[in-house]
């Protein structure tokens, strides 16, 4: 394991009751890009002669702002029948994306693994009458891989008639590389959030343990359990305070014999309602296998041996599971900007299930030859990862918006791409944005945010009009996010009305 010697956790800031979903995904980073890519903006210049007049003028209007604050913007729309550029700034300047680097690593997956595809979890091994000599558990990438799901590969065993494994368990990870944490996170190295989860060939639960605390009676131990099962040890206890007491749950994870000891302590309040405490583990490796060894005990399948690495030449397919199609994953980046799924997506793009030690690199490489393809690739582009996360990406939105206006010519991918994205004033991170009758429904699109970088990306899908995609990045204006972020919506917004008008 490659904890440190404690990890002390304090629930009071990390207490989600609605779910882990409610985690930040890229608002919390405290980074800023490097200074080459920083630098003020120039003073917006006039309209070139192809612009749309009025859009150039907010375009213009965004870049004076942005000047201001000290910071740097670039801007493509366009119109994507035609191809005529409406308004630009800057668009074939490297800037730091945030999560818009997402668009890229969504786009490059359905150009190369399709919108059909599916990652594949298995049971493997020698099966012979009641037993089964050595178990491997193999995965694929799937970045949506659950304790359900682990569930329904021992009801394969079932079905099989497997009372006993002899052997050990197997966990094979083999498919990614060991490098778990992704390029860039190192940076925050202390960040135990679920965002900033390892990524590994089989991730359970998003590689995360989650603590559930349940009240009882005032001056009562309360209930307290953690999932998946298996993987942690628990010593201490919460008590169970009077009704309106404040709440002080404590939880400290240190290592222990390849798995985790967690020291739990505090109160929660009486009446209050259950509450669950989400946390990152750090070394993915065996996580699954435990939790595999616990589920087997629950459904009376003896194992003999332990929770240990390998199994690679043991290919005899006992249970396999498939995530959803890969276009259902991708909601997961476009809507709700997770971090984790856009890492696990863009390591696999290499793969196949022949392969083995998938890196972060080669998904790169996958991601380079996709922007080659449709004329995408500008000069400056770096791609470290595949979330956005931290200073670790330059992408021009020229092309950003390149990718949008293939995507959305391309039939064979055109809805899926559209459809991942958030809608505003609808759903996922653009639900309390573009929320006025004009805009609502109409704009779709992806969101990107750090400590010093504000981006959006996506379309104007306007009724009985030409569809427009537009990318607009601000780099530099740390301390002046909420201002940058209105200027680029009031200038969406001149988009969808002088699309109207003409």
């Amino acid at each position: 394991m490659r904890y440190r010697a404690a990890i002390p956790v304090f629930l009071s800031g990390l207490l989600f009751a609605l779910g882990w979903m409610d985690l930040p995904i890229a608002n919390s980073q405290t980074i800023s890009t490097s200074s080459s890519s920083t630098a003020p903006s120039s003073p917006p210049s006039s309209a070139a002669p192809q612009t749309h007049p009025r859009i150039q003028q907010a375009v213009d209007k965004l870049a004076q702002t942005i000047h201001e604050y000290g910071g740097t913007v670039g801007v493509y729309i366009v119109d994507i029948p035609t191809g005529k550029v409406l308004g630009a700034h800057e668009p074939k300047t490297a800037l730091n994306p945030a999560s818009n680097m997402k668009l890229v690593t969504a786009g490059a997956a359905l150009w190369k693994l399709t919108a059909h595809h599916t990652y594949r979890t298995g049971l493997y091994g020698q099966h012979k009458g009641q037993e089964v000599h050595q178990l491997v558990l193999r995965g694929y990438g799937d970045p949506s891989f659950e304790a359900k799901d682990l569930w329904e590969l021992t009801q394969g065993l079932s079905r099989l008639g497997v009372k006993r494994v002899r052997g050990d368990i197997l966990v094979d990870q083999s498919f990614f590389d060991d490098a778990y944490v992704p390029p860039g996170f190192e940076q925050q190295p202390n960040e135990w959030a679920y965002f900033r989860a390892p990524v590994s060939a089989i991730a359970l639960e998003a590689n995360t343990v989650t603590m559930h605390v349940t009240a009882t009676k005032s001056g009562e131990p309360a209930l307290v359990s953690f999932a998946p099962p298996g993987f942690v040890d628990m010593a201490g206890r919460v008590t169970t305070g009077a009704g309106g007491s404040e709440q002080s749950v404590t939880l400290t994870l240190t290592p222990q014999d390849g798995r985790l000891q967690a020291r739990v302590g505090g109160s929660i309040p009486e009446d209050s309602i259950r509450m669950r405490f989400t946390q990152r583990i750090d070394d993915p490796s065996l996580f699954a296998g435990y939790a595999l060894r616990a589920i087997l005990a629950e459904r009376g399948i003896q194992v003999d041996g332990q929770v240990r690495a390998g199994g690679e030449k043991i290919t005899r397919l006992l249970a396999m599971h498939h995530s959803s199609r890969l276009a259902n994953l991708l909601e997961r980046l476009g809507k709700d900007s997770d971090n984790f799924y856009a890492e696990m997506i863009f390591k696999s793009l290499a793969g196949d299930t022949k392969r083995r030690g998938l890196t972060t690199a080669s998904g790169a490489e996958v991601a380079r030859a996709y922007l080659e393809s449709i004329g995408a690739f500008d000069e400056g582009t770096l791609m470290r990862n595949g979330s956005g996360l931290f200073d670790s990406n330059r992408l021009t939105a020229h092309t950003l918006g390149t990718v949008l206006r293939s995507s959305y010519q391309d039939p064979v991918v055109q809805s899926e791409f559209v459809r991942h994205l958030a809608v505003g004033g609808q759903d996922g991170t653009l639900r309390w944005r573009f929320r006025d009758k004009m805009t609502k429904g109409i704009v779709r699109a992806k969101t990107g945010t750090l400590a010093s970088v504000t981006s959006l990306s996506g379309y104007v899908l306007p009724r009985n009009r030409n569809p427009i995609a537009f990318a607009i990045i601000v780099n530099g204006v740390a301390g002046k996010i909420t201002g940058a972020r209105d200027s680029i919506d009031r200038c969406v917004q001149t988009v969808v009305r002088e699309s109207y008008k003409d």
